[in-house]
């Protein structure tokens, strides 16, 4: 009886603390969401039919990023000017982008700056129902440390304002440490060099170019990260079109249908959570009609 007994309790105990590890994956919202980078916001009515008839609960939008001037010094740089109201219904998430080369050492008070700069955009603007900030940066191993430092320091900053905080995760830094904030955005796009070729899948064993916005094949080796991944993860894909000139020719990138959708299935079968908040990049008209409805509603499926 002693042995059973110790055996209910060793199974309720895993049990508890299997339904913890659960818990921790949660990321508190869900839904479907878009980025929204532009440097004025002002939707159109086919905009707002986008955000009506996909449910978008959240616009992720960009308010400013932080950049290195002529002086070295670590400044705001291209601000969001609103030229229209927010929709009703929907809430909006500041999100500011880092670039990488002001990692080399932050100024002591950028974190409470940057803060303070989205709480007075909002009252100015009169943006509501403001609960979450979101920093976007492609921080590397070399200066992770640095970078995780400062985001300590913002999520400190927004605690004081009531607010969460959420960061960019890109492939390459899930074999990282989790950066500390309340969950991450697996960006699942810009996942290739944009000058590599992939060997192909012809018969003569030909060499073709890879798609550097979304390839099945540059993800798959990221993929063994996820199921240990201690941060809870919501997931983003890409709807834009990538245009650019490769030796005087002009090449033009856009994901492929299939590989948004392979890419989704792989993710969501080693984290469920990678389902339960999803992100397309971004609202903009072209990009709303490059892919079909029922394409758009097969990406927020879940």
């Amino acid at each position: 009886m002693i042995r059973k007994a110790a055996l209910i309790i060793i199974g309720a105990l895993l049990l508890l603390s299997s339904c913890s590890q659960r818990a921790k994956t949660s990321i508190a919202r869900s839904g479907n969401v878009v980025y929204y980078w532009r440097t004025t916001f002002s939707l159109d009515s086919l905009q707002l039919y986008f955000l009506r008839h996909h449910h978008i609960s959240s616009i992720y939008c960009r308010y400013f990023d932080v950049v290195k001037d002529a002086k070295e010094e670590v400044v705001p740089n291209a601000t969001i000017q609103f030229r229209q109201a927010i929709p009703d219904g929907i809430e909006i998430v500041p999100t500011v982008f880092i670039m990488n080369n002001c990692m080399q050492q932050f100024p002591d008070s950028l974190a409470q700056r940057i803060v303070r700069r989205i709480v007075q955009m909002n009252e100015t603007h009169d943006v509501t129902n403001v609960h979450e900030i979101q920093i976007d940066c492609d921080y590397t191993a070399r200066n992770r440390k640095l970078y995780y430092q400062f985001l300590q320091e913002v999520r400190d900053a927004a605690a004081a304002h009531g607010l969460r905080l959420s960061t960019t995760i890109r492939l390459h830094q899930l074999s990282m440490p989790a950066p500390p904030a309340d969950y991450g955005v697996l960006m699942l796009y810009n996942t290739g060099e944009p000058n590599r070729f992939i060997k192909g899948r012809n018969a003569d064993g030909s060499w073709q170019r890879h798609n550097p916005i979304l390839d099945l094949r540059d993800v798959q080796p990221y993929v063994r990260y996820l199921k240990d991944y201690p941060l809870p993860l919501a997931a983003a894909y890409p709807v834009f079109r990538w245009q650019r000139t490769l030796h005087g020719v002009q090449v033009e990138h856009v994901a492929k249908y299939d590989d948004i959708i392979r890419t989704k299935q792989l993710v969501e079968a080693e984290r469920a959570d990678l389902s339960q908040l999803i992100f397309t990049y971004h609202l903009d008209n072209e990009n709303i009609l490059r892919y079909t409805t029922e394409q758009y509603e097969n990406i927020y499926h879940h």
